[in-house]
């Protein structure tokens, strides 16, 4: 800090003072600060300083600093960024980990600052370049590659520019056309929609047409025609063109040099964390990246050699001078630094000192500055905050397992679990919109036998399989139970021994003395919780000297009952305490004995009065905020890839993620994750497990989850920005974002579709166009048909009118329509409703990768059968009633009550139960689900209707019960 003074930018006052983004650009050789309004806009003829300072959980500043250089900076302005960099990250203390961001080719960290995308621009401060005249719109051909952090490229407006391999986006004055190339990828694909949102809030005010022309698609799509005649007509395009974006450096095993007086020396050693002395510099090259391991204690001058030294290994080994170089201070490495070593050390003490370091130097700098509103007390306690716990008032049931079987506990009995013994625990409850769902865990003891553990993963896996995959799946072991499963028992105690066969005999074969609880024997039961998240208790060794005066304790002596109140505990806690003596030994009569008053009876109990702790047991907590990562298994080893500043559109519905809260692991599986892949969720959780125990210091023991598309529960959702209506949207990545972009994601259900846009309303007249029977058109007969479901020309003819009214905004319906809610039998859906009979199954039918909550290809080929109306179980499984056998159909025709309620057939559900208070006329009220749009049809039984009436009747039937539509 000594230096901070001396190197110290007028332009840099300030910096880092408070969490967010800072840039500035280089002009004349110095730093100028960027206004606001210009951040994410980069001109290709400069170089740029980014700050980024973010306040992690624990309440230190963390601290990147990217220099960005534009592929037409001058080597002399590239190089004052590189130097300005060093200064500032000197004013900040040293801790910065620092970035060398080439254009085209910039860190996805870099790139998550300015979502969806950044578009490099023509131009520049320096002489010799000018801005282009931003008033005048020009038409643009770009090219979009990345799945995630996407980058954007201008590209020559030529059709040689485009290929089959690619995205491109044109943008035009009027109207902005996404290309998807033949072989595009489809997240690629999803990612441009943003681009073009983007593009049309940036440069369009918010208003222009946007159109999707896909290769080698030229049918019924007069969007197509538009595009290439603004190439100048359509023509073959020829193949992919490789050129050096295309070069993609591949990784290779790191190699290790120290760095001595500004030369490299090779370190031909197995890579470990002792190899890096805290007095040197060193470098490690894997190939696409290099990074910088600077000492905590190396001076300046020898930071700054070093880094003129990669700058020759560069020059010297042929590498692109696009290759990214990442420098890491010791104590402050990044994930993917520590991940190319062969282990890394991490304690929880470790990972404290390093937070309270970083909040040391925080304060110090703050201080220095004058202003310490960032600065965060070491000592000051940590806000218990009540996380998302489920729902209240659902059906909570619990197995023992025992050997290869499971034993159903009673209601008086949950809540006691044995530390020898496994168990399973469903709960199904009713979140907040009505909807069924499921949070299903297996618990496993500290004691209990690997058999049993096996039978527990095995039976909750055929629990999930039977519920469609819809429960989150938990593993949990004793002492690392998370608060969503602490507050389903009220109380949670765990006991010592255990009732299954299999504990019993691993006692009686090592000779061990059976400690199991009994109702009649002596225990002693610790009480440390005060929140009902937290409130879990544990049976301790009946001794005096396991009290504490901190918490409270339960002592059971035959058939007496005593609660112990420490004089420093919580008056939660004595609440707590007598709630578990209750629970323990229902009715009989607790004696209450504050510290210090306790009779010759309870010091009797448990051996006599000894010594004792009076003061709080400290405990480490490792404090982390929540990652993201994608993965990839090479040779037998998992690697994994950070998503930064994560969010809810990052979870691509054809991948498989890996969510680490610390606390929590979860592994999120896409709708349109093969099955097979969906049942290695924990192989591939437990190998991250494993991963992050070597290089983050988490617990072997943490809770680890397995969650499908469309079900994540509420203690998921927290750590995102979740939007709910997403849910409802079908399909692969670019469809779903498709339909938010066209405005045809479902709002509460109620509505079928939206403003399709010119290219959705092509391909939905192509459709009909080729369903119907080119025969029957224009020949409509002047009677009615008597059944609805013949496809007759007047149907068809019906349907054709309710189509182009529907897509036609500007046409009027012919007859008046009734006053209804918004949604409620939009013409959209009457178009669609009236084509459902008239089209083939094939043409109607959903993919089954949509189904969001009944995943056919995720289940056993077991059901569960209903033992009643309001009660079914998971123990029983049948398959006797083949599919399809229940089908039915409407007896109404769709005509008949289109002409009762002003050419609708469509309708809410609000309109369709029992209960409505508006009821809809002219339907067939047995068959009230044929009434439901399609996506709310989804929405209320979690599948499509092809896949509803392909199940037996009395599962139809029992399904309708419960939607209050029978």
């Amino acid at each position: 800090m000594s230096n901070a003074k001396a190197v110290l930018e007028p332009a840099f006052q300030g910096a880092g003072n408070k969490p967010g983004t800072e840039i500035w650009r280089i002009e004349d050789f110095k730093p100028v600060p960027l206004p606001k309004s210009d951040y994410g806009k980069f001109y290709c003829g400069d170089s740029y300083i980014v700050l980024q300072t973010t306040c992690n959980k624990g309440g230190a500043y963390l601290l990147d600093i990217h220099f960005w250089i534009g592929k037409d900076s001058s080597q002399d302005e590239a190089g004052t960024a590189a130097i300005k960099t060093v200064e500032l990250d000197t004013m900040l203390g040293g801790r910065a980990v620092q970035h060398r961001e080439p254009q085209g080719y910039e860190s996805d960290k870099f790139l998550s600052y300015f979502k969806p995308c950044i578009i490099p621009l023509e131009g520049g401060f320096a002489s010799g370049f000018k801005k282009p005249e931003e008033e005048k719109f020009e038409t643009r051909l770009y090219i979009c590659k990345g799945k995630r952090a996407i980058r954007v490229k201008e590209v020559p407006f030529a059709r040689s520019s485009l290929n089959h391999d690619d995205v491109f986006i044109l943008d035009t004055e009027k109207k902005i056309y996404q290309f998807n190339g033949a072989n595009s990828n489809i997240q690629e694909r999803a990612k441009a929609l943003e681009v073009i949102q983007h593009l049309k809030e940036k440069y369009h005010d918010g208003v222009c047409d946007v159109a999707i022309v896909d290769d080698g698609k030229l049918q019924a799509e007069s969007d197509s025609g538009e595009f290439w005649v603004l190439f100048g007509g359509f023509a073959p395009i020829g193949k992919k063109a490789v050129n050096d974006d295309d070069v993609v450096l591949e990784t290779t095993p790191p190699k290790l040099y120290s760095i001595n007086n500004g030369q490299l020396k090779s370190e031909d050693i197995v890579l470990t964390k002792s190899i890096l002395e805290n007095t040197k510099c060193f470098l490690l090259d894997c190939g696409a990246e290099l990074f910088v391991w600077v000492g905590r204690v190396t001076q300046i001058e020898d930071r700054k050699t070093a880094s003129t030294a990669v700058e020759k290994f560069i020059i010297t080994q042929n590498r692109p001078k696009t290759t990214r170089i990442t420098q890491v201070i010791q104590g402050y490495e990044n994930h993917t630094f520590k991940s190319k070593f062969e282990s890394w050390p991490v304690s929880n003490a470790a990972g404290n000192a390093s937070v309270e370091e970083g909040r040391g130097k925080v304060a110090a700098l703050l201080k220095k500055k004058g202003d310490v509103k960032g600065a965060t007390k070491s000592s000051a306690p940590v806000n218990d905050e009540v996380p998302p716990l489920l729902e209240s008032g659902g059906k909570l049931e619990v197995w023992c397992i025992n050997g290869s079987g499971k034993i159903a506990l009673e209601k008086e009995e949950l809540g006691k679990f044995y530390s020898g013994d496994c168990y399973v625990i469903l709960y199904t409850y009713h979140s907040g919109d009505k909807r069924e769902e499921f949070y299903l865990t297996y618990w496993i003891g500290k004691d209990s036998v690997s058999e049993d553990q096996e039978t527990a993963f095995q039976t909750s896996n055929t629990i999930w399989n039977s519920l469609k995959g819809r429960p989150v799946l938990g593993r949990i072991y004793q002492g690392k139970e998370p608060p969503q499963f602490v507050a389903l028992f009220q109380p949670m105690v765990i006991l010592k021994g255990g009732i299954s066969s299999g504990y019993k005999k691993l006692v009686e074969q090592k000779g061990l003395t059976d400690e199991t609880y009994s109702a009649d024997g002596i225990a002693l039961v610790r009480i440390s919780g005060t929140s009902v998240h937290n409130n879990k208790t544990l049976q301790v060794d009946s001794v005096s000297t396991s009290l504490s005066s901190t918490e409270c304790f339960v002592l059971q002596s035959g058939k007496l009952m005593f609660t112990w109140i420490g004089n420093s505990s919580s008056f939660e806690q004595q609440q707590w305490a007598t709630k578990v003596a209750e629970f323990l030994k229902p009715g009989v009569a607790v004696k209450h004995c504050k510290e210090g008053t306790e009779s010759s009876a309870f010091w009797s109990a448990i051996g006599g009065k000894q010594n004792y702790t009076s003061k709080n047991v400290a405990q480490d907590v490792f404090i982390r905020d929540p990652h993201l990562y994608t993965f990839a298994v090479r040779n037998g080893k998992l690697e994994v890839t950070e998503v930064f500043n994560f969010s809810q559109d990052d979870l691509l519905t054809e991948d498989i993620m890996i969510l680490d809260t610390l606390s929590e692991i979860f592994i999120w599986m896409g709708q349109c994750v093969e099955t097979k892949e969906k049942q290695k969720a924990f192989e591939i959780g437990q190998k991250y497990v494993e991963h992050a125990v070597a290089f983050e210091g988490i617990s072997a023991d943490v809770p680890l989850y397995k969650v499908i598309e469309g079900n994540e529960p509420c203690f998921f959702r927290t750590y995102f920005s979740w939007d709910n209506t997403r849910s409802v949207i079908h399909g692969n990545s670019f469809e779903k974002k498709l339909s938010v972009l066209f405005g045809m994601r479902s709002e509460g259900g109620s509505k079928s579709s939206g403003d399709g846009g010119p290219t959705q309303r092509a391909s939905a007249l192509a459709a009909l166009s080729s369903a119907l029977n080119p025969s029957s058109q224009g020949k409509q007969s002047n009677e009615r048909p008597t059944s609805s479901g013949d496809g007759g020309p007047t149907q068809r003819a019906s349907a054709m009118a309710a189509l182009t009214s529907a897509l036609n905004p500007s046409s009027k319906p012919s007859s008046p329509q009734p006053h209804s809610r918004p949604g409620q039998g939009s013409q959209r859906a009457a178009a669609v409703a009236a084509l459902s009979n008239v089209l083939t199954a094939e043409g109607s039918s959903q993919s089954p990768s949509s189904s969001r909550t009944s995943p056919t290809e995720d289940a056993e080929k077991t059901e569960v059968a209903p033992q009643s109306e309001a009660e079914e179980s998971p123990d029983t499984f049948t398959d006797q009633d083949a599919p399809g056998e229940g089908r039915t159909e409407p007896d109404v025709s769709q005509e008949q009550t289109a002409n009762e309620n002003g050419g609708e057939t469509t309708f809410s559900y609000d309109r369709l139960i029992s209960k409505s208070t508006n009821p809809v006329s002219g339907i067939d009220y047995k068959r009230r689900e044929t009434y439901l749009s399609d996506s709310e049809f989804q929405t209320v039984f979690g599948m499509t209707k092809e896949e509803f009436y392909e199940q037996p009747r009395w599962k139809q039937e029992l399904q309708k019960k419960k939607a209050d539509l029978f």
